[in-house]
């Protein structure tokens, strides 16, 4: 007979090691489909890693995809430790978006040295309140936040295609359903000449050490962890758990609505309603990846880019579907999740006499 038993104390190899396997594990399972659409498996990982590491232009392409799944990842992150079920990153990130074009558009002029700071203050400031919003239903209510920030997305999609269509829409667009473009003094600033590389990528490394040093190092940080491990323990030591968790939401949804920023300020320059390929759900992996570490978001986020930006070029040199990349992804959360579930309980042996 087998029982399951939770572990006392998951050795730290093991807590590392889930998310190594589990990326491993997931390019496995992925060749399998690969081989029945009859392509060459070794050839075809070959592609995925000369898309990436090939050349200087693919590797800061890669880094230019990675900069939002940091965003999206950190903000999916702080919300999980603290037991706030944030599956609202995809709203967020559009907030941050329109918000951005909003004062960004030549509402606002100033130099870059304050028009940059207050483009991301009001992008954040705006990805804040689309999470405070269910955050405060919760905390009120008792609402589930995973149904509100769910449905909250395809809210704000909705209202996205509306400003788009209205106050937001681009005189000189010749129709096309997108914003007018950031002023010059908006414009995040390119790391390296003729590179889509930006400063977001800068701005979300040190985010990502920010947050780590939070959640390690501070009262703050604490708090967060004591609500996220026991609610009714935290509250009875004397924690605001109410206060902790719509802090823990403002943060949480700044740094998603940050991703949008980055992403149309920094890359696009204008809004769109496809500006984003489900960054906002992406995270969500990302984070699961990361074991839920700071620091480790930055590590699953160039991975998961790696796995995007390889497969498109894999695609374009085998004629193999680039929704492979989705299936990878995919797979990794899976293994992630079944990985966690072994670093946390073990598998005792038991006989029918010790029962």
């Amino acid at each position: 007979m087998i029982r399951i038993e939770p572990r006392e104390a998951p050795s730290r190899l093991l807590t590392l090691g889930v998310p190594v396997v589990s990326a491993i594990l997931a390019l496995a399972l992925a060749a399998i489909p690969l081989a029945l659409a009859g392509a060459d498996v070794f050839a075809a990982y070959g592609f995925m890693a000369k898309g990436v590491f090939g050349s200087v232009f693919a590797f800061t392409e890669m880094l230019t995809r990675a900069s939002p799944l940091i965003f999206t990842g950190l903000a999916a992150t702080l919300a999980f430790r603290a037991k706030l079920w944030n599956i609202g990153g995809e709203g967020q990130f559009y907030l941050g978006a329109m918000a951005a074009v909003a004062v960004g558009t030549g509402w606002v002029e100033a130099p870059p040295i304050v028009m940059i700071p207050f483009i991301l203050l009001i992008g954040a400031a705006a990805g804040g309140i689309g999470m405070a919003v269910p955050t405060y239903l919760k905390t009120r209510f008792g609402a589930d936040e995973v149904v509100t920030t769910l449905l909250l997305n395809f809210i704000i999609l909705i209202f996205l295609q509306m400003m788009l269509q209205g106050p937001l829409k681009d005189p000189m667009g010749m129709g096309w359903p997108q914003s007018a473009p950031i002023i010059d003094q908006g414009v995040l600033p390119q790391l390296l000449p003729r590179m889509r590389i930006h400063a977001g990528l800068i701005l979300a490394l040190g985010l990502a050490v920010i947050a780590h040093i939070a959640l390690s190092r501070t009262v703050w940080g604490f708090k967060l962890r004591a609500v996220g491990e026991n609610a009714a323990a935290a509250l009875h030591a004397g924690i605001g758990v109410k206060r902790t968790l719509m802090g823990v939401a403002m943060v949480s949804g700044a740094l998603a609505g940050l991703a949008g920023v980055s992403e149309v300020a920094g890359l696009k320059g204008y809004l769109t309603n496809d500006l984003s390929p489900g960054y906002g759900y992406t995270g969500i992996v990302v984070a699961m990846l990361a074991g839920l570490s700071p620091l480790g978001v930055v590590v699953s986020a160039l991975f998961i880019a790696s796995v995007f930006v390889g497969a498109d070029t894999m695609s374009r040199a085998m004629g193999v579907s680039s929704y492979l990349a989705d299936l990878v992804v995919s797979m990794s959360l899976l293994c992630v999740l079944i990985g966690g579930f072994v670093a946390r309980y073990k598998f005792t042996r038991v006989t029918r006499e010790a029962t």
